[in-house]
């Protein structure tokens, strides 16, 4: 997985405010934390673009990622500047750190791509392990309704001048499960592009269990979050955050 796909990524996600995200998780940190978080866990970081965007703001950052190309973006981005986070190549499902750290977020709806609930609950479970006690856990999700009225068997597109993809979805109400089938036409010199085929899936994981997952790993949920609000989420939210702590 990712393998290819690693390499496009940034160019697919650049309408992603990186900056916004990060003011956003330093306002969570002033409405929830006791003690401002100094170190910092980014887990699935991808290819670290977050991560750089908090060590800019003078936190110290591990990036956690199961994917070796992922991190060889982020170590390609990191390279040269003042800041320089811990990359880790590691499964969310089954990471290991050195120590403990003040906070961790996971973000851009990675846990969406847990589909199994014993998994979902092993990175709860290893949240909890590695998280200084009162420490704050922040994530997003991509919500049920998100799944079954925008996602679900679906078809997007978009032709540009470098890179074009297609993607289609199918969805399974009854396990939750959205298959995503894309593929990508990536301009490498003149008129010669290379495609590249991508197969994903991610889980809609409805609110009651989450709760209980985090329940069983030992997490205390503090609140559920509107995407870039401080408002709880409504009947057609497609994306929320969970503030959760140790």
């Amino acid at each position: 997985m990712y393998s290819d796909f690693a390499y496009v990524y940034d160019r697919l996600t650049k309408d992603i405010d990186y900056s916004k995200m990060a003011d956003y998780i330093e306002v969570l940190f002033s409405e929830y934390a006791t003690v401002k978080p100094k170190l910092l866990l980014d887990l699935a970081c991808g290819t670290g673009s977050l991560t750089l965007e908090l060590a800019r703001r003078g936190y110290d950052m591990i990036g956690v990622d199961s994917s070796a190309d992922m991190l060889n973006c982020a170590l390609e981005k990191s390279a040269g500047l003042e800041v320089s986070p811990l990359w880790v190549c590691q499964d969310m499902r089954s990471f290991e750190l050195y120590g403990t750290v003040d906070a961790v977020v996971c973000t851009l709806d990675s846990l969406n791509y847990i589909t199994d609930y014993s998994d979902l609950k092993s990175v709860f479970g290893l949240v909890k392990n590695y998280l200084n006690p009162g420490g704050l856990f922040i994530f997003d999700i991509n919500t049920p309704y998100k799944f079954e009225n925008i996602l679900r068997d679906n078809f997007f597109y978009e032709i540009g001048e470098d890179i074009t993809y297609i993607w289609q979805n199918s969805y399974d109400p009854a396990t939750g499960i959205c298959t995503f089938d894309l593929t990508f036409f990536v301009r490498e010199s003149g008129e010669l592009y290379r495609r590249l085929e991508e197969e994903q899936q991610q889980r809609a994981w409805s609110f009651e269990e989450i709760k209980a997952a985090l329940g069983e790993s030992g997490l205390k949920l503090i609140d559920i979050l509107e995407q870039y609000t401080l408002n709880p989420p409504d009947e057609k939210s497609e994306r929320c955050f969970f503030v959760v702590s140790a």
